[in-house]
């Protein structure tokens, strides 16, 4: 059927056929061609019945960070009432709504067509995309059915794993005939029949299920040696950009920037070099940022040298050409015919 755009320039099918459900033959084989399945659902019972995929840590709602870890995805599917997203997604929904987790990835399945497909829950704050090539190499590598993380206590997490698409609706197929449909199923009745590896992260595996779980992802964020990725991940979700930043040659630039010339440069620099690398030909990207990058850096660095002692084209005293004839510099001094004068005489 034709599919209709959900707010925030989502993709939304009425039904669960999405309009680009075919297998995603394009792909290069060398390249882990894959689908995502997002349950975003469930009534968030210990959150209050709050909205939880909509909860933000970091500036960024919980589904929309977890929609950035699996970008890659040919297409990404979302088994919930369609909203606002950063990134454009295919809605689904289980039949009847609320009929439990297989019920909802049997949905989701329906509108994906890759032979691999990356299954997740929508409160995963940790969750990045390194974590995801992982879990799909371990699948390509172990030939299992999945492979799912799992957690420090030993547990595993079936809704961060990647699948056999077969695998899943071979499986789902007969449990569906044996209980006459799939509602009310737990997802353990599925994964108990598949063959699956295990890849240990015990921080993607993290999940808010609670207001404390929450508030622990939101300090952990802020502490200091993860605030700057964070920040620059919600800004570049924000703004609608894809490019890889190479924060490093920023900061340095900046630092640059600020102390060869004056503290105001170091933003005014940078967002000049960010404008360059935007408006540069076709081909661009980060090698442009790079680009524009060391040659503003360079031009600091020629600047903090004409200021420096002994730089050329300065006097002794490192004082301007034009210094008055009572300034007290040597400059000064000369042309009033001082000799002995002092480079810092009063």
């Amino acid at each position: 059927m034709t599919a209709q755009r959900a707010p925030g320039g989502a993709v939304t099918a009425a039904s669960n056929t999405a309009p680009n459900a075919a297998p995603n033959e394009a792909s290069s084989a060398t390249e882990a061609a894959y689908d995502a399945v997002v349950l975003a659902g469930g009534g968030a019972r210990r959150l209050g019945g709050v909205d939880k995929p909509g909860v933000r840590v970091g500036g960024r709602a919980l589904l929309d960070r977890v929609l950035g870890a699996c970008s890659g995805a040919g297409t990404t599917v979302v088994v919930a009432a369609p909203r606002p997203t950063a990134r454009p997604v295919v809605w689904a929904r289980e039949e009847p709504a609320g009929a439990g987790p297989l019920a909802a990835l049997d949905a989701g399945l329906r509108c994906a067509g890759a032979e691999w497909v990356v299954v997740l829950s929508a409160d995963l704050p940790f969750l990045g995309e390194p974590t995801v090539r992982r879990l799909l190499a371990a699948l390509r590598d172990s030939g299992a059915d999945g492979a799912v993380l799992r957690d420090p206590g030993g547990r595993d997490q079936p809704l961060v794993a990647a699948y056999r698409r077969a695998s899943l609706r071979r499986e789902i197929g007969v449990l569906a005939a044996e209980h006459d449909g799939l509602t009310g199923l737990p997802l353990r009745s599925l994964t108990a029949r598949l063959e699956l590896t295990r890849v240990a992260d015990a921080v993607a595996s993290f999940d808010c299920d609670t207001w404390d779980d929450i508030a622990a992802a939101r300090a952990r964020i802020r502490e200091h040696g993860h605030v700057l990725d964070e920040w620059i991940s919600a800004v570049k979700d924000e703004l609608g950009i894809e490019l890889d930043v190479d924060t490093g040659l920023l900061l340095d630039l900046a630092r640059d920037a600020a102390h060869g010339v004056a503290r105001p440069a170091a933003p005014l620099t940078t967002f000049l070099v960010g404008y360059a690398a935007a408006t540069a030909a076709a081909g661009g990207g980060p090698k442009a940022v790079a680009d524009a990058a060391r040659k503003a850096a360079a031009l600091a660095v020629r600047w903090a040298e004409e200021s420096a002692p002994g730089a050329e084209g300065e006097t002794a005293a490192g004082a301007a050409p034009d210094a008055g004839p009572g300034s007290g510099s040597a400059s000064g001094a000369a042309r009033d015919g001082r000799s002995d004068a002092r480079p810092d005489a009063g």
